[in-house]
């Protein structure tokens, strides 16, 4: 899909849940809503949007479209490094089943295969930022990981790191050592999961890198399918995912423009607010300030020739 139909297909309010299509809702998350279709799952991407494990009660026109694409391109580029859980020739797929009563679901849809996600969250990281920033001023280490003791935020690391996390029984992340990761998964899958997760993060650092944005981390998941084979599953390489900064002004030390969802929570830092349920109402500006970072993310990386 190009940019110009993209756009075109943007709504002026945002699509807060999905309601009388003709499938079973099996699961409601924070952004997205999924329907079984026996061998298949169909996710929808709403325009809802959270911060901080809260989904805000107001969401951001168009958001779902946006990160459906993104990461529908980007799966065409990782699907060249791992399986992906998409189905085969996924456009006809998802136009034969939506048809014309359901079409305006597409662009923000994925038809996939029904696979068993791993019980981790695989982060890559290329860069001294977010959590990883605390927990380096407190060790000069990241999850067991040594660093040099003269790093400064938002500096470049040595190398990409893996660094998982497991999600606790109230769904939020924990991070795990790469010893406690093997353990979960066992050494081989373990092998695969990080092997991969570098192998893709060193590809869409060089892409984005291409179009002047910085792929700081981000996170992947991963799937088996009945015989045990590892697909990319979820979401990949997204604004919702991942930290992109522009590298023009990149500068460590310092805090970093980003087009991805820091913007929220930056914002939400200046308030009151205990980061429980109910979030606050996020304010018009905030909200155009976030479709327009996520529309020019799209933007370049589908500038970049196939």
């Amino acid at each position: 899909m190009d940019i110009a139909t993209i756009r075109a297909q943007l709504p002026e309010t945002a699509l807060m849940s999905v309601a009388d299509l003709p499938f079973p809702k099996i699961a409601t998350g924070k952004v997205r809503e999924i329907f079984d279709l026996g061998d298949y799952l169909l996710i929808i991407a709403t325009d809802r949007i959270s911060a901080f494990d809260v989904v805000m009660p107001n969401g951001v026109p168009g958001k779902g479209i946006l990160l459906t694409q993104i990461s529908l391109w980007w799966f065409a580029r990782a699907a060249s490094i791992v399986a992906t859980h998409l189905v085969p020739n996924h456009a006809a797929a998802l136009r034969d089943l939506l048809g014309a009563a359901y079409a305006d679901f597409a662009p923000r849809s994925m038809l996939v295969r029904k696979l068993k996600a791993l019980p981790v969250e695989a982060i890559a990281r290329g860069y001294l930022a977010g959590s990883a920033w605390k927990e380096y001023q407190r060790s000069h280490a990241i999850v067991g990981h040594p660093l040099p003791a003269n790093l400064l935020e938002n500096s470049r690391l040595p190398s990409p790191l893996f660094t998982p996390s497991t999600k606790t029984a109230l769904g939020h992340d924990e991070n795990i050592t790469e010893a406690q990761c093997a353990e979960i998964l066992g050494r081989d899958t373990f092998d695969f999961v990080k092997n991969t997760s570098l192998a893709l993060y060193e590809m869409g650092a060089r892409t984005a890198a291409k179009v002047g944005l910085i792929l700081a981390d981000t996170k992947f998941e991963f799937g088996t399918d009945a015989t045990g084979a590892i697909h990319l599953i979820d979401e990949v390489l997204t604004p919702d995912s991942s930290r992109y900064w522009p590298l023009a002004s990149h500068a460590p030390g310092q805090a970093q423009p980003s087009f991805d969802k820091q913007f929220v929570r930056d914002w939400l830092e200046t308030l009151s607010w205990n980061k429980k349920p109910p979030a606050p109402l996020l304010p018009p500006d905030v909200i155009t300030r976030v479709q327009e970072l996520y529309l020019v993310a799209l933007e370049r990386l589908f500038a970049i020739p196939d």
